[in-house]
């Protein structure tokens, strides 16, 4: 049945700001861009390095999100990384706002939050190490 995550779509509200932030400050490479006329929409479809993709749209006049973090539906979006503090200061040396590291009770590896220009709540949850502790 299921193998894995395909994508996950977002819906932004500054074009131009949430693309330069997924591509130059996440990095994420660009598999397509499209714009819809009828829609006045465009789609931008971007490449996370295990293959998953991020689906980033634009719409007239989207809604804000209602609340944060606790809104129903997606509570976050998290990548996985080899070094959750040495992310964090990448990020923060391009200029992005990023919470204290945090360590999960449950499996003892470190994660952060940060957002993106919208206010999408993001994170990055360490790897777990080779030895598989």
């Amino acid at each position: 049945m299921l193998r894995r995550i395909h994508h996950a779509a977002i819906i932004c509200a500054d074009y131009a700001v949430s693309r330069r932030f997924y591509t130059e400050v996440l990095g994420l490479a660009v598999l397509a861009e499209h714009y819809r006329a009828e829609r006045d929409s465009y789609k931008l479809d971007l490449r996370l390095p295990d293959g998953g993709q991020i689906e980033l749209f634009s719409f007239p006049n989207p809604p804000p999100r209602p609340s944060y973090p606790e809104a129903r539906g997606l509570r976050h979006l998290a990548f996985e990384v080899d070094d959750v503090a040495e992310c964090k200061r990448v990020l923060e040396a391009r200029g992005v706002a990023v919470e204290a590291v945090r360590v999960d009770e449950t499996t003892n590896r470190r994660f952060v939050f940060f957002a993106d220009p919208d206010g999408l709540p993001l994170e990055l949850y360490e790897a777990a190490p080779v030895d598989g502790r």
